[in-house]
């Protein structure tokens, strides 16, 4: 466990030995990040200004690091559906949902219907808008059976986003185990497995997708895409006195544990989910070229990049503000 690269006493995860870095990082991430400013601006999302520079880099470099060999044209949507599912988070989720349930979930519905190509019927607002161009760029580079994947885990990040809004006024009383069911949807990262085989080019056969192996890959990369976020963001997201819902939250209330010991434990968790998906990535990757090891390397990818995103700014809390 690593304590030397976050403020405070918390432990984070060590990942040197399974995902070391530098990580290789897309050409193209100065191009999308000025793409996904205009985009923003020409769709009339609610990002405020003072955010909209944070937002466009952190995706921008994110995604770059996700897909480092994508061509450009494959780059952009990928970019434009990663920013507007955290501009809708930001708008819409987390406190804003928590304070008004029904709201967020009259918008879930409204997303519904563009994610089944239904005719809109009443004015949309600019984020169905917004989705419904992504999604026709998706359309024109996706087989059916990819598109389909897609949207069904978009639906299943308004579900998630749904379930976060219902629990975050009493985080401790979720269940730990339903927790690590829920985190993925929330963390947005299975809806980057669905855009890794459209944006590379490759498909996996329904044969391939079952594949115990493969399973347990995808679940070890989701699992640590979500938890060192948590531990991430903790301090930021706890600045207003409640805790957040969030891995340490749940390790204390179930386990009866300090904060400084729910962060050992939840990095110890990282850590194990990080030996697991490494040795399974690899394993899938030794068998020569082939669709199957394109996602094996995806994922080892999709990995490099919400390692990266954890040392970002945007999870530095600001320092607070001495009261006179």
């Amino acid at each position: 466990m690593n304590t030397g690269n976050r403020p405070g006493p918390f432990a984070l995860p060590d990942l040197q030995n399974t995902f070391p870095g530098p990580f290789p990082a897309n050409a193209h991430a100065g191009t999308v990040e000025e793409h996904l400013r205009r985009w923003i601006a020409e769709r009339n999302l609610p990002v405020p200004p003072a955010g909209l520079q944070t937002l466009c880099g952190i995706t921008a470099q994110g995604i770059a690091r996700a897909f480092p060999a994508a061509d450009l044209g494959a780059l952009l949507p990928a970019g434009e559906l990663f920013v507007w599912l955290v501009a809708f988070d930001d708008a819409h989720g987390e406190t804003s949902a928590a304070a008004d349930p029904t709201a967020l979930a009259d918008r879930a519905a409204e997303l519904t219907q563009a994610l089944a190509g239904e005719v809109p019927v009443h004015p949309e607002s600019p984020f169905t808008t917004a989705l419904r161009g992504v999604l026709a760029r998706f359309r024109d580079r996706a087989t059916p059976a990819q598109y389909l994947r897609l949207t069904g885990h978009l639906r299943d990040n308004l579900l998630g986003l749904l379930w976060e809004a219902h629990h975050l006024t009493a985080p401790g009383r979720v269940p730990l185990p339903v927790y690590c069911a829920m985190r993925p949807l929330t963390v947005f990262v299975r809806t980057l497995m669905a855009i890794a085989p459209i944006t590379l080019s490759y498909e996996l056969s329904a044969r391939h997708h079952s594949l115990d192996p493969v399973r347990r890959m995808e679940t070890a990369v989701a699992h640590l895409a979500g938890w060192v976020n948590d531990l991430a963001s903790y301090q930021r997201e706890s600045r207003a006195g409640a805790a957040p819902l969030s891995l340490p939250t749940l390790l204390m209330a179930e386990r009866r544990l300090t904060l400084p010991e729910a962060f050992e434990t939840a990095a110890r968790m990282c850590e194990e989910q990080a030996a697991t998906a490494r040795g399974l990535i690899d394993g899938l990757s030794a068998g020569g070229p082939s669709p199957l090891t394109r996602h094996a390397q995806a994922m080892r990818h999709l990995v490099h990049a919400f390692i990266w995103h954890i040392r970002h700014d945007r999870y530095v809390p600001a320092p607070a503000v001495p009261q006179a």
